[in-house]
């Protein structure tokens, strides 16, 4: 359904993103995950036809973006990060535009309208004020305007940015609802949103997609060896040192619960690490072993490249 080719986006010297290439099949849910910066919403916005890469090809239901410019954003509903909504406007009005901008024929226009009210929750409230309404409800707004043409394909930048929990898992149960039926693409720097929704991820640093699999295969690719959590009382740094010279560690990564240890299997640290650390008067205040997350993947890939980077 959609397909990037060498797709590379320069603003001036600077590189947005560089040489993409991936594919997306129908009814399948991709997100894009990355710091800020990383590159996604510069992909979203080439995939939907905001902006024309330097280099590379993009094709989105066999048709070449640049070449069949308009048939191609026909097939396409984008939700930026800040939902494009008129707050003067009533919920009905703003969705019934927009099905008028994206050329739903008039005979079909009020059914379709219905039903996109429907699907995302909004009947309701279709004929209150935009601007009278929560972010949540907003949020659901953007979502209508990019479903009322009916696309096959969905780009979703940020979806559920601002909102509280239950708004979150409101609009995480829409996009849920449309698996199957739509390819989606979407980005975030929420782990666990990409873990609820998506069947595959791309993790993406600095304008780069440096792994490509689904949540659980990546974290199993990582976790041929034993992993720990480990917490200390005293400096990180200075934990984080000692502890990388011990006989059998792999990897140390800091997270903002202590720090992440990989180990050999063959090679039993924990002994060495308690004795270590009392020797160097940082106690010992948690050692667990854990399952590797797709947030322990994510940090572990990324802090490895910005190492690379700066070396």
């Amino acid at each position: 359904m959609i397909e990037l080719r060498n797709v590379t986006k320069f603003y001036g010297h600077r590189v947005g993103v560089q040489d993409l290439t991936f594919r997306v099949a129908p009814g399948e849910i991709l997100g894009l995950l990355g710091p800020n910066g990383a590159g996604k919403t510069t992909t979203l916005r080439m995939l939907t036809g905001y902006l024309a890469p330097s280099q590379g090809r993009i094709r989105v239901g066999g048709l070449d973006l640049w070449d069949d410019p308009e048939p191609a954003r026909r097939l396409v509903g984008y939700l930026p990060d800040r939902p494009p909504v008129y707050r003067e406007m009533s919920v009905r009005r703003f969705v019934t535009f927009a099905a008028e901008l994206r050329g739903v024929p008039r005979r079909m226009r009020r059914e379709q309208v219905n039903l996109t009210l429907t699907r995302t929750g909004l009947t309701h409230v279709a004929d209150r004020l935009i601007g009278n309404l929560s972010r949540g409800y907003q949020q659901r707004i953007g979502l209508a305007q990019a479903l009322v043409h009916d696309p096959p394909v969905l780009v979703l930048d940020e979806p559920t940015a601002g909102l509280d929990p239950r708004q979150i898992h409101e609009i995480r149960q829409v996009i849920r609802d449309l698996a199957g039926t739509r390819t989606v693409i979407l980005s975030s720097h929420l782990l666990p949103e990409v873990e609820a929704l998506c069947q595959r991820v791309l993790i993406m640093d600095r304008g780069r997609v440096l792994v490509e699999d689904t949540p659980a295969r990546l974290a199993a690719a990582v976790r041929g060896a034993h992993c720990y959590r480990v917490q200390t009382r005293g400096c990180q740094q200075a934990t984080l040192a000692l502890i990388r010279n011990l006989p059998g560690i792999i990897r140390v990564t800091p997270t903002d619960g202590g720090l992440l240890l990989e180990t050999d299997q063959q090679v039993d640290v924990r002994p060495d690490l308690f004795f270590a650390l009392a020797a160097a008067g940082l106690p010992l205040l948690e050692l667990t072993p854990v399952r590797l997350s797709l947030e322990d993947v994510f940090l572990r890939l990324t802090t490895h490249e910005q190492k690379e980077g700066s070396a």
